[in-house]
């Protein structure tokens, strides 16, 4: 296979350009049906008469279907987009690259999912379906899921499927609520995710940011103390990944404690922990939850995170853990894979 494929980029190349646009588009279309062809150009950034030509051909062949409310995907169009999926997977050569970053970033795996969530955020959506497919794949009975917060971690809860044969799971939220959408705070989340597999759930009322002598309090209480010791005893932890300084002002953080952060250097966040450049972790929020002590002893992390600005994010938090599988985009694999070498990071 991959023989033709690499005689198929020499002599045709311009076929895998059609194939890979069009299946971007076909996917697109499946993800947010119904759809107007307006929006749909604005989600690939390309140009409506491109769009138009594509849409003419896609409708001829019976993989979607254009009404009123705008285009949808056939059940044609349905099985191409998941047929096609590992083909343009192959056909990107992305399992080199998955292998490349686990081996040299010291990873327990890594899931590439191809195109760029910067220019076409439905790819975020498949981020969601990667992950939640390889954590499908391990889940087992009596298991404890612990998951963050944040839209990335909400598009993996949305993309689970109906689970009924796995017992007695548990799922929890790693840490306490941060922001003000609720939609994707982690209790929310926790909860949904626990519904979709069949599993019980606790929930951590608590706020991101508390005192000390509050703390202390609070973790005195039965039904606190409960939910962090189900925490502790997770087999699975689910969390995205963010630039530190927006993390820390997102969470609403005080302004000596950004300073903090900025003198220390500090340029990625997963689990409310703080790491520089180095790969160390440098601070952590003040929050009740899993902390690095803790995530070290959970056996699978799952990080799903992707984008230009995360790049620096992802390599801080997630080099050296050999418990980790990142789950990230295309476009993002490859600045990562090019970073290593022109710094020489790959001697672990």
């Amino acid at each position: 296979m991959q023989e033709i494929l690499g005689l198929q980029k020499k002599i045709v190349p311009e076929l895998v350009e059609v194939l890979e646009k069009r299946y971007n588009i076909l996917r697109t279309i499946y993800y947010n049906q119904p759809i107007g062809r307006r929006v749909l150009a604005s989600e690939l950034n390309l140009g409506e008469r491109i769009v138009r030509t594509e849409i003419s051909f896609l409708k001829s062949q019976g993989l979607i279907e254009v009404n009123t409310p705008g285009m949808s995907v056939t059940e044609d169009g349905k099985v191409i987009v998941k047929r096609l999926k590992e083909f343009i997977h192959e056909l990107k050569g992305l399992d080199d690259i998955e292998e490349y970053l686990r081996t040299c970033l010291g990873l327990k795996d890594v899931i590439i999912v191809p195109g760029d969530v910067d220019t076409n955020p439905t790819v975020l959506k498949d981020l969601g379906k990667a992950a939640a497919t390889y954590v499908k794949k391990i889940l087992k009975n009596n298991n404890i899921i612990a998951i963050t917060g944040g839209s990335t971690i909400k598009e993996v809860v949305e993309a689970f499927p109906k689970i009924n044969n796995v017992f007695d799971v548990l799922v929890v939220p790693a840490r306490g609520g941060m922001g003000r959408k609720v939609e994707s705070q982690a209790n929310t989340l926790a909860a949904s995710l626990a519904k979709k597999i069949n599993a019980s759930y606790k929930l951590l009322h608590i706020p991101e940011n508390v005192s000390a002598e509050v703390l202390d309090g609070l973790l005195k209480e039965s039904q606190v103390k409960d939910v962090i010791d189900s925490i502790q005893k997770a087999d699975i932890l689910i969390y995205g990944i963010g630039n530190a300084i927006h993390m820390a002002q997102k969470r609403e953080a005080s302004e000596e404690f950004i300073k903090k952060l900025e003198d220390m250097g500090a340029i990625g966040e997963a689990y409310g922990c703080y790491f520089n450049k180095d790969c160390q972790m440098i601070s952590e929020n003040n929050s009740i939850g899993i902390n690095l002590n803790n995530a070290k002893k959970i056996r699978t992390h799952i990080a799903v995170a992707a984008g230009k600005n995360k790049i620096d994010a992802i390599i801080a938090t997630e080099m050296y853990n050999r418990n980790a599988v990142l789950v990230t985009d295309e476009s993002t694999g490859k600045e990562i894979c090019e970073i290593i070498k022109n710094n020489n990071l790959n001697k672990l």
